[in-house]
């Protein structure tokens, strides 16, 4: 009953918000701004297409982590804010490595528990060249997509970030709150270097209320926007190493005590293993906002997840259905690595591999890792947990004005497609910011099919120019709502 009430609450308060709220441009980039705020209007256009060839250059900066080299990411990006008038400042945390912060200031009394922080990191994982078809750090285009590594984790996040700074600069709009634009680095690494960094060691350059960071989705399908999931939690991941060990020797005399076999079984027993389904408000809420934008049978399920006699039926419908339902309703496991023998003729002394685990928020590691080794059953099999920096936060507040802007500027940006609240099966910086009470939000503003979203973290990753202009032209409203004085 609690939750149909605060689902109700939800609707009411977001139709009231949604019919006071001033219609972004539909078929233009040009922004209305003095309709929505008092403020001037700005040629969205033009900062977008600046934005496209600042996106160009930061791919074409390797910053694959490690070693990171956000330093020189972010000596680019301080020219880009130079020339529009805006000052900035780096500071680092290791040689070559830390991050940019930028600020324009309101026209109020200074108030961090009120400023807005757009934040987006700056190191990308690895490639393969030799899979890819374009140079993955050539920031090239073609066939109107802009192919590069990070090109939407994060740089495309970082530069329509800066794109919004920009803009509000250009429109000379008066703040009521400070809006800050941080660039930072390590986020594949876990933070330590980045944003662990920069909110235990200067704190004072980024104090904020509110953030928008990456995470979430819009979901596009056949060219339209069918729904806005925003971030407003997320899983922990743990890694945990599985070890076995032995007597090395030739491999041409077979041991009992081979530590490849033993882990093998292992790996072979956790691979088949699933933790029991949890659902939190959050999925719930996700899963009932999603229920009527899905077919009927998909639909069906989703509601009888509310169903106390068809709820097991329904999770497990859903997670055959969807491997990213599957994640966000469960503790999940995945072995991703394996080490061996240094040599094709040699049985090693020890062999290990590691469980890349996501637990859900609340969820201690330890109590999985013991039920993982009754289910091994192999005296010569331990476990091992590695540190973490992670750390389970509390979800952010589902009705913070934030929020609401974000709910609202979807509904007009995409043809009202409606916001959903959403636990992401990842990790983001975020954390660091949500374990200081500040209400932090997922919002990858570019719409992206199901085709687009696979090459995150792949070959090939690109994001199409016409993406990317929406999503800032989204990004912009919602900014322009929540931060500029009316």
């Amino acid at each position: 009953m609690a939750r149909r009430f605060m689902t109700l609450t939800l609707r009411l308060a977001l139709g009231t918000l949604l019919f006071t709220f001033p219609a972004f441009a539909q078929g233009t980039s040009t922004v209305p701004a003095a309709s929505a705020t008092g403020a001037p209007a700005v040629d969205l256009s033009q900062v977008e297409s600046d934005a496209i060839g600042w996106l160009q250059a930061l791919i074409r900066i390797d910053t694959t982590n490690p070693p990171g080299n956000e330093l020189a990411a972010a000596k680019y990006l301080a020219g880009v804010l130079q020339k529009e008038g805006i000052p900035s400042e780096t500071f680092q945390s290791a040689p070559g490595r830390g991050f940019l912060v930028a600020r324009l200031a309101s026209t109020a009394v200074p108030d961090p528990s009120k400023a807005l922080l757009l934040m987006g990191h700056l190191d990308v994982v690895g490639v393969d060249k030799s899979r890819w078809t374009v140079d993955p750090f050539g920031g090239v285009i073609k066939d109107n997509y802009i192919y590069g590594r990070g090109v939407f984790d994060d740089k495309g996040m970082t530069v329509a970030n800066l794109a919004v700074l920009v803009a509000l600069k250009r429109a000379n709009v008066h703040l009521d709150r400070d809006v800050i634009f941080l660039a930072e680095g390590d986020e594949e690494s876990g933070g330590t270097l980045g944003m662990k960094f920069a909110v235990e060691q200067h704190w004072d350059k980024i104090a904020c209320g509110f953030a928008i960071n990456e995470g979430g989705r819009v979901a596009e399908q056949d060219g339209k926007v069918q729904y806005v999931a925003i971030q407003v939690s997320e899983k922990v991941p743990v890694n945990v190493d599985v070890i076995a060990k032995g007597t090395s020797g030739n491999a041409s005399i077979p041991r009992a005590d081979n530590p490849v076999v033993h882990v093998a079984d292992a790996i072979a027993k956790i691979g088949t293993f699933e933790t029991p389904v949890q659902l939190n408000t959050v999925t719930q809420a996700y899963f009932e906002g999603l229920a009527p934008l899905e077919d009927e049978d998909t639909g069906k399920w989703m509601r009888a997840l509310e169903s106390s006699d068809r709820a097991d039926h329904a999770a497990r419908w859903l997670s055959s259905a969807n491997p990213a339902w599957n994640a966000m309703m469960r503790d999940t496991i995945s072995p991703t690595m394996f080490e061996g023998s240094v040599q094709q003729n040699v049985i090693p002394s020890e062999a290990r591999a590691v469980l890349n685990i996501h637990l859900l928020p609340g969820d201690m590691v330890e109590p999985l890792v013991g039920k993982l080794q009754k289910l091994v059953d192999d005296s010569e099999v331990q476990f091992e947990v590695e540190p973490s920096v992670r750390e389970a936060t509390p979800s952010s507040s589902l009705t913070s004005p934030l929020y609401f802007s974000i709910a609202k500027g979807a509904a007009y940006a995409f043809s009202g497609a409606p916001a959903v609240p959403y636990m992401d099966p990842g990790a983001t910086d975020s954390m660091y910011l949500r374990l200081r009470n500040v209400q932090t939000y997922g919002v990858l503003p570019f719409p992206l099919s199901d085709v687009d979203y696979a090459h995150m973290h792949g070959d090939d990753e690109r994001l199409s120019v016409d993406s990317f202009r929406k999503g800032v032209e989204f990004l912009y409203g919602v900014v322009s709502d929540f931060a500029v004085a009316k």
